[in-house]
């Protein structure tokens, strides 16, 4: 029987750490070591007195609001932003979708459950996985990419992304990662001149909230409204909400910027590292707290490096990618020096 070589959509980078807890060093997921800090964990543990109550968002959405320099109504929190992702799906019409590859899958998957027939537009790994607007079909109608990009870790020029608006067109912009870039620099979140522009953001990364589940979707007035009405009631928890307002202070934003500029030394030196070993490609330029390398033979490389200790997030299950490609969760200096120990165990045992 022939057998698919469709790439597993679903597949996350949680998959390769589950079940093993502590035993595994996580270089698959990327998710800044060291979060939820001690300040948020107790704002957090602060809100558990309000449970009894239906969840009440309107601090929390007044806070991202002001973050981002923008109207209230322009704000919808929600359950990370993957429920962003199902939301759209269902409640954005559009006749000719198109997702821009390699990137997170979870967009695609959303638009094929709501019975959608999905364009891609792949990404040259011989260009650097650079982004030609011009890739995009003229009469796309719903147009899906992420900056900086999940898994090449490309951060795409604003202004490039930007010539993709146009009334009668969704653009989604998804900057799950762009506050683990310095100065967010390419960042469209605070503008409101673009038709049909929706940014989603996701505080899971940067704060260590991935149990939590909270994100949320910046676009115009009236798509906030289509995707508010085809969320259930009471999306979004008390304790989800409390670290929204949180993450929003300026405080928050300080430590965060610091923590970004932390990330980037630190993928400095992975890089530094990974230039040891000549039969390892790293790509990029990377601006986001993760890396993809190619190299021959990733997945016995994977599967050892697993054996030793480390897991690492396969590259085969993105669309535009193939067996050759593992990306790396950026971690500290420690961290990456026991981990090139190891990957050089895993390449001589080959």
């Amino acid at each position: 029987m022939h057998k698919s070589t469709e790439p597993d959509l679903r597949h996350h980078g949680d998959s390769e750490v589950r079940g093993m807890g502590a035993e595994l060093t996580d270089l698959a997921v990327n998710v800044r070591s060291g979060t939820p800090p001690q300040w948020l964990r107790e704002r957090i543990a602060d809100s558990l007195g309000t449970l009894a109550a239906y969840p009440d968002g309107r601090a929390a959405r007044r806070a991202v609001a002001e973050r981002h320099g923008l109207p209230e109504e322009r704000v919808l929190l929600t359950s990370g932003a993957a429920e962003a992702f199902v939301l759209l799906a269902r409640a954005v019409p559009a006749r000719r979708p198109v997702v821009v590859h390699p990137q997170f899958t979870e967009p695609e998957a959303a638009l094929r459950d709501a019975g959608h027939s999905v364009e891609r537009v792949l990404l040259d790994a011989a260009d650097g996985f650079r982004f030609d607007p011009r890739a995009v079909p003229g009469d796309a109608d719903l147009v899906i990419v992420g900056n900086p990009t999940n898994p090449t870790s490309v951060l795409h020029p604003a202004t490039t992304l930007a010539t993709l608006a146009r009334p009668g067109r969704t653009l989604v912009v998804d900057e799950a990662f762009m506050d683990a870039v310095p100065g967010e620099r390419e960042s469209l979140a605070a503008r409101t001149d673009l038709p049909g522009l929706v940014v989603l953001r996701s505080l899971t990364k940067t704060w260590g909230l991935a149990g939590l589940r909270v994100g949320y979707v910046l676009a115009s007035p009236g798509t906030v409204a289509r995707l508010e009405r085809a969320q259930p009631l009471w999306p979004v928890s008390s304790p989800a909400l409390a670290a929204a307002e949180a993450c929003s202070t300026p405080e928050a934003l300080a430590e965060a910027e610091e923590a970004a500029r932390g990330i980037s030394v630190d993928r400095a030196h992975l890089q530094a590292r990974l230039a040891e070993f000549e039969q390892i490609t790293v790509c990029g330029p990377a601006a986001g707290p993760f890396l993809l390398i190619r190299l021959e033979g990733a997945a016995a490389v994977r599967s050892r490096l697993r054996g030793l200790g480390f897991a690492v997030r396969r590259g085969d299950t993105f669309p535009g990618l193939g067996p050759d490609y593992l990306r790396l969760a950026v971690r500290d200096r420690t961290v990456t020096d026991r981990f090139v120990a190891a990957l050089e165990k895993a390449l001589a045992d080959g």
